[in-house]
């Protein structure tokens, strides 16, 4: 029950971590209909922008510092080259995000070497929250949880409470109303984008030190992310936030299940039956942990296409 407890809590953690990343990727993708293969590589910026800034200035002021600064590159790279890309269509703004990703990457690597950064928790956040079996849970985990929900909070907030989250949501679904009414879509749009390279500098801060800073980062989470907003559905923060927290448990849930399809059904008499026809029934459960994400939106997909909480058009 413990090593159950653990592992959902664990898995919770790292969903509220993977929903800062998508929940840009949600708002860029479901609701501008950019494909941003690029948004995980502001994911890894944050986290070595942060890893500077923490080293000259402390941890707080790079949890600030760092977003802002992706933020600014998220937005030039948006007015500069993907508006522009947007319009010949999703075929050249797949090929043009993803080359982002190299030279980002590569640019990366220039500066700091192909390596993992010492990029560690702040001594102040360095302490345990609780205990749970006579095993000691970090408080880091937990404040990497509270960042989650307090940024959905804000934006969940922001999007549906604000003068300006009816004319982002305006923009969105009628951009020639809503221009024709005065406003001024592509700078919505541009504002869209920026919250969205925001969060994932958030992500890259408080990421960085939990999981691992590399170059590669980035393009280990870009599938999962694009998962996430899928299953999730397309515009919608509380699919995003639903959908990561659901990979997330089960994920580090299943991982933990030392036993097979065949060693649950035992007790029915047929698990020696199984053993013997061999395949993936005598697979221990843990083997497929990696698998969950993709499993669960094959799922969704065909019982529910247009996602959790995705609208029904």
């Amino acid at each position: 029950m413990a090593l159950l407890i653990y592992s959902s809590l664990t898995g919770l953690i790292y969903g509220l971590l993977l929903f800062l990343i998508a929940a840009g990727l949600t708002l860029v993708f479901g609701m501008m209909g950019i494909i941003n293969f690029a948004h995980t590589s502001f994911y890894m910026l944050g986290a070595y922008f942060a890893y500077v800034i923490a080293g000259i200035l402390g941890f707080w002021p790079a949890l600030v510092i760092a977003p802002i600064l992706v933020t600014i590159i998220g937005v030039i790279l948006e007015r500069t080259i993907l508006r522009k890309v947007h319009q010949a269509g999703h075929g050249q703004e797949m090929l043009t995000t993803f080359g982002l990703v190299i030279v980002m990457e590569e640019l990366v690597r220039m500066i700091f070497g192909n390596r993992l950064m010492d990029y560690a928790v702040p001594p102040g956040l360095r302490f345990t929250a609780f205990t749970l079996s006579g095993v000691d849970y970090p408080f880091y985990r937990v404040f990497v949880a509270l960042v989650g929900l307090v940024l959905f909070a804000v934006l969940f907030a922001l999007l549906r409470f604000t003068r300006t989250g009816i004319l982002i949501r305006a923009a969105v679904r009628r951009p020639d109303m809503t221009e024709a009414l005065g406003h001024n879509v592509s700078l919505l749009f541009s504002i869209v984008f920026g919250i969205g390279a925001w969060m994932a500098g958030v992500a890259g801060v408080v990421g960085g030190p939990l999981l691992t800073t590399s170059p590669e980062m980035g393009v280990q989470l870009a599938i999962l992310v694009f998962v996430v907003v899928v299953i999730g559905g397309l515009g919608s923060l509380e699919g995003a936030l639903y959908a990561s927290l659901l990979i997330g448990v089960l994920s580090f849930i299943v991982v933990g299940i030392d036993y097979s399809i065949a060693d649950i059904l035992s007790p029915l008499g047929i698990g020696q039956f199984l053993r013997d026809t061999g395949g993936l029934l005598t697979t221990r459960l843990s083997s497929f942990s990696s698998s969950i994400p993709i499993i669960l939106m094959l799922l969704v997909l065909l019982l529910r296409p247009a996602g959790l909480r995705g609208d029904r058009i």
